[in-house]
């Protein structure tokens, strides 16, 4: 049984009321791990630890935090195939895939800003015959990052990198159904050198270690991805004590096809932007609305094509379609399919438990689902459901598809296929979106801020949006005598 600790003041150790958490491998349905249940103790002796590492760290040049970055950098490439099969034991998805997408990315944001804070500039503007103004901008000081479970160190590194570039020292909670990669890290920082209380991370659970980041009054900001509701309590906490905070949270992703599109990059990654993940992406695009002269073609092809994904052990080469994260996330997504039926929608494959045989025989196994015939303002339409379940449906002209698309109270991402760039730009233009994919999807690049609006969230991560966050701006004014 592995043991896990948390990460404080540069060395391991036992959460301070001894209590520990199961870690459930989600293909087997099997306790592999303990976890450290945190609490408010916990996180206090982090702060500190973080607070004492502040002013040295602060004060470092970007040229050496940036070494000592690229160092844990090096080191994650060097486990890639280690920390692949970590990932997949916490989140039960394809080996393959953490070790294609994942992990890879997570080298590439410690990477990203350790050379970014290298080029970052401030502005300085020049009051004609009276003054010089420049704009300092400087870290915070100890900054909270809470990461979700879906992408677990893709999405603990998005935050953590951006914070230690700038110069911050960080307490970060992963949440606790996938803690094992973020331990990982915390050996890796060690054997880097990272000096003792720039990153601390604090396991356990959102009501006790998380509220406690949260609450903390030497915490300056709060990074956080997860779902809305958390997020909304987030904002009520930190408000009132102006905190900085930046929340990416839910999505319910519409993808919206004209028949004009390139029907083979369509259909192949539209295939992928549904079921990536086993759907557990808040990018994957949940709804998909096709253009009437093309949707029986589509349908029938999507269908077939979702038929043959391999729904199997994440160890395998060739699965296709892992675990959902745990037992009560499996019951909710299957919720949803019944919950589809009830309101009028046919299920035109999937939609059921698998249960495989041999070690993966009690896993939570769901095989993708695709429905139809659900009005566009329904509760399985409007609700995330956050698994391998989307709903098709045909439109006649764009007003009525991006009706449909904007009716949810969420705005993260949307994909639209269609080979007329004029309609591209139009309709990129009026959807509620954060972030549109034309013809492609999920192609990211780091240098440009990431979010969503409406209840999506508020704040922008990436590119330099990120280090802006993670600093103050102080104008300085200096008169110039003549």
């Amino acid at each position: 049984m592995i043991k896990l600790q948390n990460y404080i003041g540069g060395r391991l150790c036992e959460p301070a009321a001894g209590g520990y958490l199961d870690d459930i491998d989600p293909a087997t349905g099997i306790v592999f791990a303990m976890i450290p249940d945190s609490n408010g103790v916990d996180v206090a002796a982090a702060v500190e630890a973080a607070k004492s590492a502040f002013p040295g760290w602060s004060l470092t040049s970007p040229e050496v935090r940036h070494d000592a970055m690229m160092r844990i950098a090096s080191l994650i490439e060097r486990d890639l195939e280690q920390l692949a099969k970590a990932e997949s034991l916490d989140n039960g998805k394809p080996v393959s895939l953490a070790k294609a997408v994942d992990i890879p990315r997570a080298v590439a944001n410690f990477k990203f800003y350790a050379t970014a804070a290298m080029h970052f500039a401030s502005e300085s503007h020049q009051t004609a015959g009276q003054a010089i103004n420049y704009t300092l901008r400087q870290p915070l000081g100890v900054v909270g990052c809470i990461s979700p479970w879906n992408l677990p160190l893709y999405l603990f590194t998005w935050k953590i990198a951006p914070a230690l570039a700038a110069g911050n020292c960080v307490v970060a909670k992963p949440s606790e159904i996938t803690p094992y990669t973020a331990f990982l890290l915390s050996e890796l920082c060690i054997e880097a050198g990272l000096p003792p209380g720039v990153l601390n991370i604090v396991h356990g659970t959102g009501p006790q270690a998380g509220a406690a980041i949260v609450d903390h009054p030497d915490v300056k900001a709060i990074s956080f991805t997860g779902g809305t509701k958390t997020g909304e309590w987030i904002a009520s906490q930190a408000a009132p004590k102006f905190k900085k905070l930046s929340l990416e949270l839910g999505g319910k992703n519409p993808n919206i096809i004209f028949a004009d599109c390139d029907y083979e990059s369509m259909l192949d990654t539209t295939v992928r932007s549904s079921f990536s993940n086993q759907g557990q992406i808040c990018l994957c695009g949940s709804r998909i609305y096709v253009e009437r002269p093309l949707y029986d073609r589509f349908k029938g092809d999507f269908v077939e094509r979702t038929k043959a994904l391999r729904v199997g052990d994440p160890s395998e080469p060739d699965t296709n379609i892992g675990a959902v994260v745990s037992q009560a996330h499996m019951e909710k997504v299957l919720s949803y399919v019944d919950l589809a039926k009830q309101e009028g929608g046919t299920v035109l494959v999937g939609g059921s438990r698998i249960r495989l045989e041999g070690r993966c025989r009690d896993g939570y196994f769901i095989e993708p689902a695709v429905i139809e015939g659900l009005a566009h303002d329904c509760r399985t339409n409007q609700e995330e459901i956050f698994g391998p379940v989307v709903t098709i449906a045909p439109f006649d002209t764009e007003n009525e598809v991006l009706e449909y698309a904007n009716s949810v109270r969420y705005g993260l991402s949307a994909t639209v296929w269609t080979e007329n760039l004029s309609r591209a730009h139009r309709v990129a233009e009026r959807l509620d979106a954060g972030i549109v994919w034309v013809n492609c999807w999920l192609l990211r690049d780091l240098r440009t801020p990431f979010g969503g609006v409406k209840d999506s969230g508020m704040g922008r991560e990436g590119g330099f949006e990120a280090l802006r966050f993670f600093t103050e701006e102080k104008n300085v004014c200096i008169k110039v005598d003549h």
